[in-house]
């Protein structure tokens, strides 16, 4: 779908205004998405006179096609059977329908009975690092069992979700979002499946916050109309960027090298030190000896000096710039991610795999190599921010 029928399309669902519809379009020409992204078909039929079809049954439909496709394929690509796998993980933020994604799964494959399945919904678009650390637990606690096989599959489910409303909050999510999906097949096997493995799992970090900005600024709710959309707040920027600090510092000591680590904890403790001399100042009612500190930014550590290649989820073009100035990444560095918003748009938790496929793939500005790590980072509602790191074998 180009960009003017995606606008076709809005002006055919006879509930937006005007100004709505020119602000999706200069959403649009910012956004840094192509001219040839995914809608799904109960949405798209709209341009042929027929209204949107927003029912459970066309939401089943997206998801079958989507999440078959990808597991097809993976399983192919994998070299192992339906029959061969121990646990499935699906996550999906928006449609949770009953039976679950899982079943629908399980009936198409004729998945052994004794598979365990977890259906994640509710986690946004950071939800596939948590899939990945969720089957990296339960592969582990089946290593006494002589290890096991986990099927990972990540999408989101576009059909039931298109906001039919003018509250300009919501209205970024018909624009940023489009159909996609992943699945990843994980093993600790050894002596059957390591030979063949493209990537080792070297760590996942996990930072949610717990104040009402964080919960509140990807919040699923109805506008004053009562139609029912995801309204995105305008801390977003500034809620992820602490987020992402949080995460970055924690993964920092598994992935830094050292002398990265040292200015790292230099910097922490200036800043505290800075902090609590301001403190006793304040105290002593000395506010202009207090004003006078200088201010301890808090240090940006180098990844670039251990992680070879980047997968920044692909949530928009300012989101990528972003990070690329934050992290003083070189444009090769997000070239992945921004080839993947331009060529599939924001396909939510899946983005990150996208992007690797593409790193492995196509990339030549900094071809994928044996050795190389590659971080995987994710941001999603709560809000979250988690981190992946994979070593290429």
């Amino acid at each position: 779908m180009s960009h003017s029928q995606i606008l076709d399309m809005m002006r055919a669902q006879k509930c937006f205004s005007k100004d709505s519809v020119d602000f999706m379009s200069r959403i649009l020409e910012r956004s840094g998405t192509g001219q040839a992204t995914a809608w799904p078909p109960a949405i798209v039929q709209c341009l042929k006179g027929k209204p949107a079809d927003r029912s459970i049954e066309r939401s089943r439909e997206e998801a079958e096609t989507v999440i078959c496709t990808v597991v097809e394929d993976a399983l192919r690509k994998a070299g192992v059977s339906a029959q061969e796998i121990d646990i499935l993980i699906i996550n999906c933020s928006l449609f949770s329908p009953t039976p679950s994604l899982c079943s629908m799964v399980m009936q198409k494959f004729n998945m052994r009975q004794d598979v365990k399945t977890y259906n994640l919904s509710g986690m946004g678009c950071s939800a596939s690092p948590i899939s990945i650390d969720l089957a990296n637990t339960l592969l582990q606690a089946r290593g006494g069992l002589g290890g096991g096989r986990a099927l990972v599959v990540s999408t989101e489910i576009i059909t039931p979700n298109l906001y039919h409303g003018n509250e300009k909050g919501f209205i970024l999510q018909n624009t940023l979002f489009r159909c996609g999906g992943a699945a990843m097949v994980l093993s600790n096997r050894w002596i059957k499946d390591a030979h063949r493995a493209s990537y080792k799992h070297l760590r996942t970090v996990r930072v949610q916050g717990n104040d009402p900005n964080s919960y509140g600024c990807v919040y699923e709710t109805e506008d004053e109309k009562g139609e029912r959309g995801v309204r995105l707040s305008k801390d977003i920027v500034k809620v992820a960027g602490k987020c992402m600090e949080k995460n970055m510092t924690t993964l920092g000591p598994y992935v830094l090298a050292f002398s990265e680590q040292a200015k790292v904890v230099a910097s922490l403790g200036a800043r505290f030190v800075l902090k609590f001399v301001y403190k006793n100042l304040v105290k002593m009612e000395k506010d202009n000896l207090a004003a006078k500190l200088p201010v301890v930014r808090p240090y940006v550590p180098d990844f670039k000096r251990t992680i070879d290649h980047f997968c920044i989820h692909a949530g928009g073009r300012a989101v990528i710039d972003g990070i690329e100035k934050n992290m003083k990444l070189e444009p090769f560095h997000t070239e992945a991610s921004r080839m993947t918003l331009l060529n599939y748009g924001n396909t939510s938790s899946s983005s990150i795999w996208y992007e690797l496929e593409y790193i492995q793939d196509q990339q030549r500005s900094n071809p994928l190599k044996k050795g190389h790590r590659i971080m995987q980072v994710a941001f999603g509602s709560g809000f979250k921010c988690n981190s992946t790191v994979w070593l290429k074998l």
